[in-house]
């Protein structure tokens, strides 16, 4: 299992959102710990967005490599239009 991104033995604090009173009373029928559901999906958010981050380094990454194998071959673009 991997690493959690966050402290799990960190306190608890109190705070405050702003939330569709309709939506947290329908919530609130289904369980009887509202902050456990929330802390889950936060968890669940940023495990997400993690994967994403990840996801756009890796592509940053090949675009880098692709980029400087076609500038090795070919030299850069930038060459033809210098007045150095």
């Amino acid at each position: 299992m991997m690493e959690p991104a966050f402290d799990v033995s960190s306190r608890k604090r109190p705070v405050n959102l702003t939330l569709n009173a309709d939506l947290v009373d329908r919530v609130r029928d289904l369980t009887d710990n509202l902050s456990g559901v929330v802390e889950s999906l936060l968890i669940d958010y940023l495990e997400q967005q993690r994967l994403a981050r990840l996801s756009r380094n890796r592509i940053s990454e090949a675009t880098s490599a692709v980029w400087n194998t076609f500038n090795s071959k070919h030299g850069s673009i930038a060459d033809e239009f210098s007045s150095l």
